[in-house]
């Protein structure tokens, strides 16, 4: 099968809805074999077999090492190689810094950073082994400016950041062959950012609002997804790659 991704074999997290799902379908129409992950197996089963052959699902609790180890110990097995890893998988949660509780503060840190670095430390390995690869860290534009009604998970986003750089360079000068890059979307149309909008504002939004706020579709940030995935993009490498419409560079008072 032709594509830009044609006989790549890669993972997406999260990906039974909203940007990992449409990853995943991208992907697998550019001719990658697609493996996603996700902890609820019945959407996510639903999700890789509507994408058809070029998917597979394997269910996962991106929080837990040995998930992780049996996913890719899976992958080597029935596919032989690993190319291009994308931590998608996060969740949300409302709170600042004093109306945030700890558990959630350390639930998200959980899922949306350990889980990045143990995707990282697991995968690595064999996607260097396969002959280098891309790994593309899903982080957001909250890890670049502050948002007061989300601290755990801007901090958590912030923190994909910057082990996506110590990753980037580790693996530049240790030879590996492995490219990493964060992506930093704002205002996705998904159904995890609606409802979390929705009960920051106390209110169902209207349709304006809801074209205010939400600027960007899944099916786009999958765009640059694949961008990074594909050998179009070998020389970038520890980049923060904003799909924002400009939010994160725009002071408050223009």
């Amino acid at each position: 099968m032709s594509g830009r991704v044609a006989g790549k074999v890669v993972i997406v997290t999260g990906a039974s809805r909203g940007v990992g799902r449409a990853d995943a379908e991208l992907l697998a129409s550019e001719g990658a074999r697609v493996i996603l992950t996700d902890v609820n197996e019945e959407a996510g089963r639903a999700a890789a077999a509507e994408i058809g052959d070029a998917a597979t699902f394997f269910k996962q609790d991106v929080s837990s090492e040995s998930d992780w180890q049996s996913l890719v110990a899976t992958v080597e097995k029935d596919f032989g190689q690993l190319d291009v890893l994308v931590n998608n998988a996060a969740i949300l949660e409302h709170g600042d810094v004093l109306n945030a509780s700890y558990e959630s503060w350390q639930r998200i840190f959980r899922i949306n950073a350990d889980s990045v670095f143990l995707g990282i430390k697991t995968a690595l390995p064999l996607i260097e082994k396969s002959g280098g690869g891309s790994i593309i860290n899903m982080s957001s534009s909250s890890a670049l400016m502050g948002m007061p009604a989300f601290a755990a998970y801007g901090s958590a986003k912030a923190a994909v950041r910057g082990l996506t750089q110590s990753v980037a360079v580790y693996c530049h000068k240790a030879g590996k062959g492995v490219r990493c890059n964060s992506v930093h979307p704002d205002g996705i149309v998904t159904p995890m950012t609606m409802e979390m909008a929705e009960k920051a504002a106390g209110k169902n939004l209207s349709d304006p609002e809801r074209s205010r706020a939400f600027v960007c579709q899944p099916q786009e940030v999958a765009k640059l997804v694949l961008f990074l995935a594909s050998d179009d993009s070998r020389h970038i490498n520890g980049a923060a790659m904003t799909i924002d419409n400009g939010s994160t560079i725009t002071p408050p008072y223009v």
